[in-house]
């Protein structure tokens, strides 16, 4: 009998606190130590010839910083940004070791969760879907299913993703 494959996802979401936002229905989490802060949606300077999920740049107090639209990174719907549209700025880890904020267009930014182990789950298998690679788990709260996400995975990859919704577990059915 073979053993499965191990789900490489299965340990990466740890408890700890997690900075939650919306992009449409869906809500997801980025670990709050990767958080450097949150701004409004302001004036973004385009830089030629770059792909459409990146919108520009902005400067942050002296410091120019990319811009991605994580809507159109995952290949979400096109949305007119609201007044709760922000930007948020994370640090992440580059392959050179050193590290690089980038900034990112949400819907909605939502609260700081804690989540303890009992919360959180790995990514679930969508049928060996490459793009859970980017899923660090999937917490639950008041019902409610948050994708929990990997920073340097997501913001670092070139190209598009698509990322499955988060789906709250399917009840366990027995047969008598």
């Amino acid at each position: 009998m073979t053993t499965p494959p191990p789900n490489l996802n299965a340990a990466l979401a740890k408890a700890g606190r997690y900075l939650t936002f919306g992009l449409g229905v869906e809500i997801y989490g980025l670990p709050v130590m990767n958080v450097r802060e949150i701004i409004r949606l302001c004036p973004i300077t385009p830089v030629p010839r770059m792909p459409d999920f990146i919108k520009g740049v902005i400067n942050l107090r002296g410091t120019v910083i990319p811009v991605l639209d994580l809507r159109a990174k995952f290949q979400m719907p096109e949305a007119v940004y609201s007044e709760r549209a922000c930007i948020i700025v994370v640090q992440v880890r580059n392959p050179t070791g050193g590290s690089t904020l980038i900034g990112s267009i949400v819907d909605t930014v939502e609260e700081v969760v804690q989540f303890n182990e009992s919360q959180l789950e790995p990514a679930p298998d969508f049928g060996g879907s490459p793009e859970t690679q980017f899923i660090l788990g999937l917490a639950t709260l008041s019902g409610s299913v948050k994708t929990l996400l990997d920073p340097e995975k997501v913001f670092l990859a070139e190209g598009l993703l698509t990322l499955t919704p988060a789906q709250a577990p399917e009840p366990q059915t027995t047969h008598s």
